[in-house]
């Protein structure tokens, strides 16, 4: 069996090969401002098992990515739009989560010391002086919605930055601005399924450039549409489906000599923070749910009806605390490149579980690096890059959708 840490030397070889093709790569589809990846290392495989175009975690970064972090902003931003002076915020509705909270004061704080006067706010957050983060209060500007634009003090910003996933919808008045990243990346429109189809292509042709087996840096998946599963006879198909992919995944284990039984995330195809999913070892459990787990798995941001689900291959993660609890590695990336690393922990999840749960904590590359990080910017940021060029491919789609 192959194991991708065996071939770090082989990848390190090929630096300059690699470099070469993700800036053609680059030159081809819309790099995104921002995003985030997570990502699941077993040793024989290591994978993008969720991409947010949305990132909701500055706060977690470390100190120490700071300045390079502010620096590909502003050239991201500048690039895209010279004459930049203002970026206006734009978050989430949604007050009363002091790390988000955090979060937002962190990429304002990223985009003032990039050079930008930065300022924060929404209509709907029109009623709040300030909201309360974890290291104090955000002052909030207010916004006003004038003949479907946006207003600070009378005035309009050069551009709309937004923190906002648009589960909900385009927010009012944003249209009539230049806005990062652009609406139709929302999750109002944007599906997993589709990063994933995107993605597919890119370790496709890395992994032809590299001489190695792609199955070894992305997750096997696909998606059930049109499923309504408060009908018996959805899910009943669904679990036929979730059965015959799980069968495929065991041939490849056993073909590899990899003994252990084949997990499938269950995953609503939008956004949920981590919610809407559910791991199985068969079609049999997802026939026997709870009422209350079978809620929670067609549980949907903003209440939008559950139909697609994205069913993807469980990846454990060998990466382990001293006290022996699983971890993940989380990469932040601005202007399509790997700027930050932090990792998920959870002392109440195992190897194979969703980590993303409120028991988890999370430690920066400059305090666990020595540990968690010996392929952070080798193989993690590969896989992450690849993920980047595929929300630009996304995004290129969705254009000529509109």
């Amino acid at each position: 069996m192959t194991a991708v840490h065996d071939l770090t030397k082989h990848l390190e070889a090929n630096r300059e090969l690699i470099t070469e093709w993700m800036a053609k790569k680059r030159s081809q589809v819309p790099i995104p401002i921002y995003g985030s990846v997570d990502i699941r290392d077993c040793g024989w495989k290591i994978a993008v098992v969720d991409a947010n175009h949305f990132p909701a975690g500055f706060n977690n970064v470390s100190s120490e990515d700071e300045e390079r972090l502010s620096i590909l902003l502003r050239e991201h931003i500048i690039r895209q739009q010279p004459e930049c002076k203002w970026v206006h915020l734009y978050p989430e509705s949604h007050t009363r989560n002091p790390g988000y909270v955090e979060n937002v004061s962190t990429i304002k704080r990223l985009l003032i010391d990039g050079g930008f006067r930065c300022t924060v706010g929404s209509p709907e957050l029109g009623g709040h002086g300030s909201i309360d983060g974890i290291t104090g209060p955000l002052v909030l500007d207010q916004v006003k919605l004038v003949n479907d634009s946006l207003m600070i003090d009378g005035n309009s910003p050069d551009l709309i930055m937004l923190n906002n996933d648009l589960t909900e919808g385009v927010v009012p008045g944003i249209a009539a601005h230049q806005v990062s990243p652009p609406p139709h990346m929302g999750w109002q429109r944007r599906r997993k399924s589709e990063h994933y189809a995107c993605l597919q292509e890119y370790v496709n042709e890395i992994a032809e450039v590299l001489d190695i087996d792609p199955w070894h840096l992305l997750t096997d998946w696909f998606v059930s549409e049109n499923k309504c599963l408060e009908k018996e006879t959805c899910r009943q198909a669904l679990a036929v489906e979730i059965d015959e992919f799980l069968a495929k995944i065991a041939v490849r284990y056993q073909a590899l000599g990899i003994e252990r039984e084949p997990v499938a995330f269950v995953k609503n195809d939008r956004g949920t923070y981590g919610l809407g999913i559910m791991a199985v070892t068969s079609g049999n459990q997802l026939l026997n749910l709870s009422n209350r787990k079978f809620k929670r798995l067609m549980y949907s941001k903003g209440g939008v009806d559950v139909e697609n689900f994205l069913i993807q291959e469980g990846v454990p993660t060998t990466l382990k605390s001293s006290e022996g609890y699983s971890v993940e590695p989380v990469v932040y990336l601005v202007d399509g490149e790997a700027a930050s690393w932090f990792y998920r922990i959870n002392p109440k999840k195992g190897e194979i579980e969703n980590l993303n749960s409120p028991s988890a904590i999370f430690l920066p590359y400059s305090e666990v690096g020595g540990t968690y990080g010996e392929h952070a910017h080798g193989w993690h940021a590969l896989v992450a890059e690849l993920s980047m060029l595929a929300m630009g491919a996304e995004s290129q789609k969705q254009m000529v959708k509109n």
